[in-house]
């Protein structure tokens, strides 16, 4: 795939805090300055379109890191006047980070929006075809071991919902790609948090029920490789 044949035009927004684990560790922290409150409406963010790699690219850790957070997603892909137009895995790559680092409400730009930091996968499956976007599982293999299964069932907002809500403050256009959200590790060396995966490693996200939707594959360079 290059990339003029990915299957994003848009502008991609992911939304923070989506799934039960990561805001129930948060809970206690959402009364403090400056808001003194939990956020109401959704907490987006934009994956600029530097960050773009298609399926079988490389995506460049910078110099001074060696491991980069896996953020395994289902994008969807809007249509006409709020319509679906379908569905496409993503890859949320981030830099490691606390939420005190991040913040509630401040866009984490100097975490995400680094060059090659979304992966993309190869298809983009008709809305058709996936009628339950929530109902399914995300599997996330590294050099070939599974690492992580994202159920998309457990976000706080299901798809229809979070569309909704985000539509209430802002227009979604046609071409616009809305992330279901992300989730963190429920066993394993990463619980608690996303996995990682380090230079030199190959990421593989799939959902094994609808393979309509393909295996999306990336590798990590450092950077000046």
């Amino acid at each position: 795939m290059t990339p003029s044949s990915m299957p994003l035009h848009g502008t991609v927004y992911g939304v923070l805090l989506n799934s039960q684990a990561e805001w129930q560790a948060c809970e206690a922290d959402m009364p403090s300055l400056p808001y003194k409150a939990a956020p109401v409406a959704p907490v987006l963010y934009v994956k600029t379109a530097n960050t773009w790699t298609p399926h079988l690219g490389a995506i460049v850790v910078p110099a001074g890191h060696t491991e980069v957070e896996i953020g395994a997603t289902l994008g969807l892909v809007l249509s006409e006047q709020g319509a679906w137009r379908g569905f496409v895995l993503l890859n949320d790559v981030s830099l490691p980070h606390s939420i005190a680092e991040q913040g509630f409400y401040r866009p984490p730009v100097k975490y995400k929006c680094l060059d090659s930091f979304l992966g993309v996968g190869p298809h983009l499956l008709p809305a058709a075809d996936l009628p339950r976007p929530n109902h399914l599982i995300l599997e996330v293999r590294v050099n070939d071991v599974l690492c992580q299964q994202v159920d998309l069932g457990r976000m706080r907002r299901p798809l229809s919902t979070l569309v909704a809500d985000v539509s209430e403050f802002m227009t979604l256009r046609p071409a616009d790609v809305l992330m279901l959200g992300l989730d963190v590790c429920d066993s394993g060396p990463d619980a608690g948090r996303r996995p990682r995966a380090r230079v030199g490693d190959v990421i593989d996200i799939r959902v094994p029920s609808v393979p309509g939707l393909g295996v999306m594959q990336h590798r990590l360079t450092g950077e000046g490789a």
